[in-house]
């Protein structure tokens, strides 16, 4: 959990570090706002993917589920800076399924904290595969980072992209390559 009144003094200390006058009108609610904010895009430090995804339906035969397009948001942790962008999770469901959203709900809990984008596509991936234990999850992350298009090299548009493969994606490579023409 997020201590505000820790996070308003360390955005004031910030502040007055760049040279700016904590006191002047523009600036004198920003710790507060920005500590809030801070505490808003790192819910998923509380959360827990089990939670979500434990909510299951029984079902007797599906070949493939895919929900792709899921919009995330997370804070790089080399240079606390955002990245963003889409989320595609496949899964090949065992004898049960979750409800959509809850796909999305778990993509939420590993994109609301400090994180790498690798890190993130593998903790997705294992979560499905743990709490649903399917035949097969592939996960695929593409993300604009802006500690590399606002800062440093500047290539604003450069997109990374990351999968991560389980159980049937990862043994056939032909059903992997199904869902990458799926998702585009």
């Amino acid at each position: 959990m997020v201590d505000i009144k820790k996070a308003e003094k360390a955005v004031k200390l910030f502040l007055e570090a760049i040279g700016e006058d904590v006191n002047r009108e523009g600036l004198v609610e920003t710790p507060s706002r920005v500590a809030k904010m801070y505490a808003e895009i790192m819910a998923g430090m509380e959360d827990d993917a089990d939670k979500h995804l434990s909510k299951v339906f029984e079902v007797a035969s599906c070949e493939i589920v895919l929900e792709k397009d899921i919009t995330f948001y997370s804070m790089c942790e080399h240079h606390l800076m955002p990245f963003f962008g889409k989320v595609h999770i496949a899964y090949i469901p065992g004898d049960r399924v979750v409800g959509l959203s809850k796909l999305a709900r778990t993509v939420e809990v590993f994109s609301k904290r400090l994180q790498i984008q690798e890190r993130m596509t593998n903790q997705i991936a294992d979560a499905i595969e743990k709490n649903l234990r399917t035949k097969g999850v592939f996960v695929c992350v593409e993300a604009e980072h802006t500690c590399m298009t606002m800062r440093g090299v500047k290539k604003p548009g450069t997109k990374t992209v990351t999968y991560a493969q389980r159980g049937q994606f990862k043994e056939d490579c032909s059903l992997m390559s199904n869902i990458i023409d799926l998702i585009k």
